[in-house]
């Protein structure tokens, strides 16, 4: 249910689970986490999903099994913002709940028009990921991460535009070929510059 398409030095990570909104279950969760850490020699990483939707975080199940507050989350996002060469999530829907972390350790966010943005952690009753808040207001600003996680409030693609959550809205049959576009100056670059800049843009 996670599929990996290799292009050279293009990684195209794909959920594979849109009958179930792509929840992730743990044994994806864990594949995640695995095959972001193996993407250290990937210059461009795109995340992507199948359906209509990016995806819903947890699969229901294993939340109430304890997914929701997993470390594996974390995991995740850390291993994603560790990589080196460019990362971009290519949501092809809405993205919600614990499934937020992963797309904010991204570089980039490009968004499908009809894509929703939520996060109720706050409601259901625990914390996020110890780093999604930080990174959540370093993109939008810390009223609009407070809008999102203390408020409720549901974001449009439009919207997510405005505030900085994401960078670019394109039409679903683009939403690929807008991400391979993006990540053509850094697969073409000398790795060691491009990830220099990399370190440069977030302060290390």
């Amino acid at each position: 249910m996670i599929e990996l398409e290799t292009q050279g030095d293009l990684w195209t990570v794909t959920l594979a689970r849109p009958d179930k909104a792509n929840s992730l279950t743990p044994d994806m969760l864990g594949e995640l986490v695995r095959v972001m850490r193996a993407a250290q020699d990937a210059r461009a990483v795109i995340l992507t999903g199948q359906g209509r939707v990016f995806s819903a975080g947890a699969d229901l199940e294993a939340a109430r099994a304890g997914l929701a507050t997993s470390p594996l989350w974390e995991e995740l996002s850390g291993a994603i913002a560790a990589l080196p060469g460019l990362t971009i999530a290519a949501l092809n829907g809405t993205l919600a709940g614990g499934a937020m972390g992963m797309a904010l350790a991204c570089d980039l966010r490009i968004a499908v028009p009809g894509a929703k943005f939520f996060y109720p952690v706050m409601k259901l009753g625990f914390l996020p990921q110890p780093s999604d808040p930080g990174r959540l207001t370093a993109l939008v600003g810390p009223a609009r991460a407070r809008l999102m996680l203390m408020a409720g409030q549901r974001w449009t693609a439009d919207e997510a535009l405005t505030f900085g959550l994401i960078d670019r809205i394109t039409e679903a049959d683009e939403l690929l070929p807008t991400a391979h576009a993006l990540a053509a100056d850094t697969l073409a670059a000398d790795p060691a510059i491009a990830a220099g800049i990399k370190r440069m843009c977030r302060g290390a």
